[in-house]
């Protein structure tokens, strides 16, 4: 039987997407086996790559700061998240995030993926139809 386990987010881990996370609850930490939890601070200007997370859903919460993602087959349809607001991604959803600033933005990812990347699928195709 896998204990319950408390842990603070203050190790870091760089993800594919671009990134560096703040480790949370995942196979990796905690021995999860069907989700996994991290924080994630963009700061202002940060872009992440063009990517889509395989067979997995995602849901996020802002806790600060302005978020913009961009999502869709061909990265057609763009969205803003402000602090308060809740986004889901379907799996396999190809989506591009970046903070227009100013201030960081901060949320609370969350993964039907145990693992911190292995659902990673970066989309390097889809880069140039996001303006910069």
């Amino acid at each position: 039987m896998i204990p319950c386990r408390k842990l603070r987010p203050t190790d870091t881990f760089d993800g594919k997407q671009g990134f560096t996370y703040n480790a949370g609850i995942a196979a990796e930490t905690v021995g999860s086996t069907g989700i996994c939890m991290h924080l994630l601070t963009i700061p202002p200007g940060g872009r992440a790559k063009a990517h889509k997370h395989a067979t997995h859903e995602t849901a996020i919460y802002m806790l600060e700061g302005v978020t913009v993602m961009y999502w869709g087959d061909r990265l057609q349809h763009r969205m803003e998240v402000v602090a308060g607001d809740l986004l889901y991604i379907p799996a396999d959803m190809p989506h591009l995030p970046f903070n227009p600033g100013p201030g960081p933005a901060t949320a609370v990812i969350s993964r039907t993926d145990p693992n911190e990347q292995e659902s990673v699928v970066l989309q390097p195709d889809l880069e140039s139809l996001v303006p910069e």
